[in-house]
């Protein structure tokens, strides 16, 4: 964890995140279809988590395709990441999620694996969830966001912890990690919505735009 100066001259800790985001997924509920290039607001899903992930001041990104990379790959090669592509996609995300932490290069405190297809998440987000790994309880390698009782993503976790998935079996990624130390994963309670809200079905587009009276839609061909 590096140090830098603040202005009176005094030192503080600056944490070096790196960011993993998945985008493999086959987008078999939702007609086969690479559910990371719906629009909202004529942007693609996986560019505002881009934005989003930058803004936040994270120092690395990989972004880890399977299906669909021929669509998606064009659309994030003018950003500042790594690309990889799953060629077994179908083993599951945390194949994926595997490949994203081995891509990463960097000297890093913490690593955010985020998924691409959570529509409302900014960079406040991000910066947030950040902020309550910054505060974590002593012995915490896991943090991820909480609403109402319920998991949310994105989860942030120790370089220690990527150490151990990357060590680990070709089916073992951070959920079972946390599976296997419990006493070392913390939420973030909030009440900030943003962090449960995905697209998996046709429903769920239906629900988003009622909820939120915006409307997703799917990209236009050229």
């Amino acid at each position: 964890m590096g140090c830098i100066l603040k202005g009176g001259g005094g030192l503080y800790s600056r944490v070096v995140v790196g960011a993993v985001l998945l985008a493999a997924g086959s987008g078999s509920r939702i007609g086969h279809r690479p559910k990371c290039l719906l629009e909202l607001g004529g942007v693609p899903l996986i560019r505002r988590t881009l934005i989003a992930l930058s803004g936040a001041g994270v120092d690395e990104l990989v972004v880890v395709t399977g299906h669909h990379a021929a669509q998606i790959e064009p659309l994030v090669q003018d950003f500042p990441v790594t690309l990889v592509r799953n060629p077994d996609p179908d083993a599951g995300q945390t194949s994926s999620q595997r490949l994203g932490l081995a891509a990463l290069t960097g000297r890093l405190d913490a690593v955010v694996v985020a998924l691409a297809d959570q529509p409302l998440l900014g960079a406040a987000d991000i910066t947030a969830l950040i902020g309550a790994w910054k505060k974590r309880p002593e012995g915490t390698d896991v943090v991820f966001p909480q609403v109402g009782g319920q998991r949310g993503n994105p989860v942030i976790f120790s370089a220690a912890v990527r150490e151990a998935v990357l060590a680990g079996g070709p089916d073992f990624g951070a959920r079972q990690w946390q599976d296997a130390h419990p006493g070392r994963v913390a939420p973030m309670v909030t009440d900030n919505r943003r962090y449960r809200v995905d697209i998996d079905t046709a429903e769920d587009l239906e629900r988003f735009a009622r909820d939120t009276g915006h409307v997703l839609r799917w990209p236009q061909p050229a």
